[in-house]
């Protein structure tokens, strides 16, 4: 066999290889005597069929089958010998198979990149802290609080907060728009669910009140013509309703799976509700964070088979994620460009994390797997169960594991680093990165 290489742009690679005709006829006289030994045809014997006759019958069909296996066998032989790396399958060019002549065939296929680590002694990470007070603490529970609030109906006029029920009609130089009117609609004022103006002009307003609100669409408004035009809306106010917020005792405890029956115990088990939220939070930004400097310090070429395979995972996930388990969508419908991306982003943290694993010869912990196992049981009633299922589920166990591994990483990079801890409030700390970024960015720009 012969085979040489060449490099025709990037990682892409154009492998010829040449199989001797020996070889083919070799295999393909072989086939055709098993097929001579095995075969039952009408006129001859149970193993007494010519393979001359064989040979006639099906000689190009064994032959098709002799060449696909040939191709196959030579590429993954021709792979090692030259010690390349494919990143998936090849395409494969036949340019010689006919018979008596030697097979040649050229294979294009990608390979994985070779990546020579950067220092991560130079990254720059901020590592954030927090700590649950009690006035955060005081907070969930008005939050937790307001989530199974109810509504009752009042006679005074309406305050932000409340819930007011409305007929509406709006008007554009004295014409009735498309999508202005509305009846029996609820509104909850300070929601900002309308147009700026609109609710504001409502404060004040009492059962039966007939309110004209002087309002202005939006520039950036999604109907093309609303867009910066100014409205008049004619509201009649049906009722206002307020907020009664839930009585804190055993019954509403029990809505959110708390067994507890006195203030102290629930405030127990939400705070450490809020823990667990608040040390996840911490991790994930920390590692985002740490991933992205990797990538930035090591500028390497993907393969695009690798991030072709990602969007299909990623197509996969968003049906499952918006249409549920038995979703009908054909995820290949999406869009490429939707995934693109994030999915080339994963592929190039996950190259970069295999080579920091390779370099540091980083085994998988399996006390710290254990550990990660039964915090995520905390949260279930059943705890051992949960632990005894994760450990007998090899997929499940081995996702956890390389979740853990990517821990390892973490820290190993991190511990290289030049690393400024920064102390936050709980609610900074659990806000996810790219939304703390932007609030960061908002306050500076005042």
């Amino acid at each position: 066999m012969q085979v040489s290489v060449e490099t025709t742009s990037g990682l892409e690679r154009q492998m010829t290889i040449t199989v001797p005709a020996e070889r083919i006829d070799q295999d393909v006289n072989k086939q055709v005597m098993q097929q001579a030994r095995t075969r039952r045809m009408d006129g001859f014997r149970p193993g007494k069929v010519p393979p001359k006759v064989i040979k006639r019958m099906y000689g190009d069909a064994i032959r098709y089958d002799v060449l696909n296996r040939v191709v196959q066998e030579s590429f993954y032989k021709a792979v090692q010998q030259e010690e390349l790396k494919p990143a998936g399958g090849p395409s494969i060019d036949l340019k010689n198979d006919k018979e008596g002549e030697d097979l040649q065939f050229v294979a294009t296929f990608e390979v994985y990149p070779q990546i020579e680590l950067a220092d991560f002694s130079s990254a720059e990470i901020s590592k954030q802290s927090a700590e649950i007070k009690d006035a955060d603490l005081d907070q969930m529970i008005d939050t937790l609080r307001k989530q199974q609030s109810t509504w009752a109906v009042v006679e005074r006029a309406a305050a932000d907060g409340d819930r007011v029920k409305i007929d509406f009609e709006g008007f554009i130089d004295g014409e009735a728009f498309d999508g202005g009117k509305a009846e029996g609609h609820d509104l909850v004022l300070g929601s900002n669910s309308m147009i700026p103006g609109f609710e504001s002009g409502l404060v004040g307003a009492k059962a039966g009140d007939e309110v004209e609100l002087d309002v202005t669409f939006p520039e950036e408004y999604h109907a093309e013509n609303l867009k910066g035009k100014p409205a008049k809306f004619k509201v009649k106010v049906q009722s206002v309703s307020a907020s009664e917020l839930p009585e804190l005792n055993a019954e509403f405890f029990a809505k959110f799976g708390i067994e507890e029956s006195e203030l102290d115990g629930f405030r127990a088990e939400v705070r450490k509700n809020m823990e667990r939220e608040l040390k996840h939070s911490l991790k994930t930004k920390l590692k985002e964070q740490v991933f992205n400097k990797l990538v930035e310090l090591n500028a390497i070429d993907v393969p695009a088979a690798l991030v072709d395979d990602e969007i299909d995972n990623l197509r996969r996930q968003a049906v499952q994620q918006f249409g549920g388990p038995n979703s009908q969508i054909d995820p290949n419908t999406l869009p490429k460009e939707m995934f693109e991306e994030q999915a080339k982003r994963r592929v190039t943290v996950g190259l970069l994390v295999q080579e920091v694993v390779k370099a540091n010869e980083i085994k998988v912990d399996d006390a710290r797997v254990q550990e990660t196992i039964a915090e995520m049981a905390e949260t279930y009633q059943e705890p051992q169960q949960v632990i005894e299922w994760y450990n007998g589920n090899e997929q499940i166990l081995n996702q956890i594991k390389n979740m853990v591994l990517e821990d390892q990483v973490v820290d190993q990079l991190v511990a290289s680093a030049k690393v400024s801890e920064t102390e936050v409030s709980y609610e900074e700390a659990i806000k996810p990165a790219q939304q703390a970024a932007e609030t960061a960015d908002a306050e500076a720009g005042e």
